[in-house]
C-alpha cells in the first residue's frame, strides 16, 4: 500500500510545474486551478474503476507495459521540449506565446487525462491490492503540488526558474515511476 501511495506522489510531481506555468499566466485565477483539479479527481476515480474492470481482460503483463510506457512518456516529454524549442529558435520566434483561457482549458484537460492514465497504471501494477487511496493520492497530490507552485509563481523568485528545468524534472518523474513499475515486476 505504501508503494502505491509513493507512486502517486512521485508521478504527480509534474503538476508542480503545471502550477508554475498557470501561475505565471496573468489570466489564470486560482479558482481555475480548483476547477481543473476537481475534474481531475473525477477522472482519477473513473480511471481507477475502469482499470479494475479491464484488468482481467488484459492477457499480457500490465506491469511491464506500464513501466515501459511511462519511461517512454518521460523521455518523449523531455525530447519534445528540446525539439519544440529548436523549431521555435529556427523559426526565429523565441518570444513567449500569449496565453488565453483556451490554453488554460487545454492544459487542464491534458493534466486531467494524464492523471487518469497515471491512476490506471498504478492500479494495474498493484491489483488485486489496489484501493481507493490510489486515485485520491494522485488527485490530491496533483492539487497540492499545483496549488503550491501556483502561489510560488506569483512571487518574483520563481519567474527566474528556467523553463527547461520544469520539463526535465517532469519527464524524469515519469521515468522514475516507469522504473519503479519495472522493479515491482522484477521483485526488487
Amino acid at each position: 500500500m505504501l508503494m502505491s501511495i509513493l507512486s502517486g506522489l512521485i508521478v504527480s510531481v509534474d503538476a508542480f510545474f503545471i502550477g508554475i506555468s498557470l501561475g505565471l499566466q496573468k489570466k489564470c485565477k486560482f479558482s481555475y486551478l480548483v476547477i481543473i483539479n476537481t475534474f481531475l479527481l473525477g477522472l482519477c476515480i473513473l480511471g481507477f474503476l475502469i482499470a479494475g474492470q479491464i484488468y482481467e481482460l488484459i492477457e499480457f503483463d500490465t506491469d511491464l507495459v506500464v513501466g515501459f510506457a511511462f519511461i517512454a512518456l518521460g523521455i518523449w516529454y523531455i525530447l519534445h521540449y528540446f525539439v519544440s524549442q529548436y523549431i521555435r529558435q529556427y523559426k526565429g520566434c523565441m518570444e513567449e506565446e500569449n496565453s488565453s483561457i483556451k490554453t488554460i482549458v487545454i492544459v487542464g484537460l491534458v493534466m486531467s487525462f494524464e492523471a487518469m492514465l497515471i491512476t490506471m497504471g498504478i492500479t494495474f501494477i498493484f491489483l488485486p491490492n489496489s484501493t481507493i487511496l490510489i486515485p485520491l493520492t494522485v488527485a490530491f497530490a496533483h492539487f497540492g503540488y499545483s496549488a503550491l507552485s501556483f502561489y510560488l509563481a506569483r512571487t518574483k523568485y520563481v519567474k527566474r526558474i528556467p523553463c527547461v528545468l520544469s520539463h526535465v524534472i517532469s519527464g524524469a518523474a515519469l521515468i522514475i515511476y516507469g522504473i519503479m513499475a519495472l522493479f515491482i515486476e522484477i521483485g526488487i
